[in-house]
């Protein structure tokens, strides 16, 4: 009876504007049985397997980066491009993914409107949108930014 071995990889890699993007790869073989009875053997069959998988998956992750980046444009997690990384949709309409504002993006555009007593209003607005919560991904790493660049007090946009 042959043995299964079944080898899996996932990797996750950070992109500007707080996104990420990630891929895995499992493979599934079938080995004679008498494999067991040599440890060395089945340890260099698995080792031989992990390479392969940890190959395919920095490859798979090599080949988004030519995807994601294109004259130099730097493209979002929806997909769309401009020269400075992010995309700025005024709509405030979610992507089609409906990806919205991670924890940690509300967290941050929260932080730096109090600890530079920004009147955050007329920034939601611009997004069309009435609570940080309901921003999307690429509109709240757009306001991150743009409240950085604003000075303390400014109590809205100048």
């Amino acid at each position: 009876m042959p043995v299964q071995i079944n080898i899996g990889l996932n990797k996750k890699v950070g992109e500007a504007n707080y996104g990420s993007r990630g891929a895995s790869v499992n493979l599934e073989v079938e080995l004679d049985s008498g494999i067991i009875e040599d440890p060395d053997r089945l340890r260099s069959q698995i080792h031989k397997l992990f390479g392969l998988a940890r190959d395919s998956l920095n490859a798979e992750l090599h080949q988004d980066d030519n995807q994601h980046s294109t004259n130099g444009h730097h493209r979002n997690g929806n997909g769309q491009a401009n020269g400075n990384g992010y995309s700025h949709r005024s709509n405030g309409n979610r992507s089609s993914n409906g990806r919205g504002a991670t924890q940690s993006q509300v967290r941050a555009i929260t932080a730096i409107a109090n600890r530079n007593r920004i009147d955050l209003a007329p920034y939601l607005q611009q997004h069309g949108v009435q609570a940080v919560t309901d921003l999307s991904i690429g509109d709240a790493s757009a306001l991150i930014d743009e409240l950085k660049g604003q000075p303390a007090g400014n109590g809205g946009r100048g």
